[in-house]
């Protein structure tokens, strides 16, 4: 597998986290780097497993069942986005900046690293190494939450802003839609 195949993976995998940090962003909130990193690591250690796991089951599970449980997992993340959206958060009220702390941060990265789990046994069934691709992973997770806060931060008070994370829902269910059908 080449270098730019593993590139790609961890760009992939980390698309929906700049949804959830644009809506941390918009939220007014701020992630320190130590809890970046935090969520960082908690998505290599998922995408290790995963890819380990989907080398294991490559013989065993067709690309078919994988897509389905994959895709299954994204539609239900972004329906319970949309749920959540509708019945329990509620728009930020304040303009000051907050910072999150370690326990949001780790749960963060337990979200975060769902979508990790799927890719990471999709990539694992087509032979992915484990180590570089969960560091790619890593990396690009890093990037992907700094650019997800700051533009929040920017497009917070605009239509998009205030419908992101229901847009961002849509396309998860689209893309698990996506990796079912097609």
């Amino acid at each position: 597998m080449s270098v730019v195949t593993v590139l790609l993976i961890g760009i992939v995998a980390n698309l929906d986290n700049v949804g959830i940090s644009i809506s941390y962003g918009l939220r007014f909130n701020r992630i320190p780097f130590k809890y970046n990193l935090t969520i960082s690591f908690i998505s290599m250690v998922f995408a290790i497993i995963s890819l380990e796991a989907g080398a294991y089951f490559a013989d065993i599970l067709k690309t078919q069942a994988a897509n389905l449980i994959g895709g299954s997992l994204l539609i239900a993340i972004g329906i319970w986005l949309i749920i959540k959206s509708i019945f329990f958060e509620q728009a930020p009220t304040r303009k000051e900046i907050t910072t999150i702390d370690l326990r949001e941060a780790v749960t963060v990265g337990f979200i975060m690293a769902l979508n990790c789990l799927t890719i990471g046994f999709g990539a694992g069934i087509t032979g992915a190494p484990s180590l570089q691709t969960a560091f790619s992973i890593g990396v690009f997770s890093i990037v992907s939450i700094i650019i997800g806060v700051e533009l929040g931060h920017k497009i917070g008070n605009t239509w998009f802003g205030k419908n992101a994370d229901n847009v961002g829902a849509i396309l998860l269910i689209i893309i698990g839609l996506y990796e079912i059908f097609i």
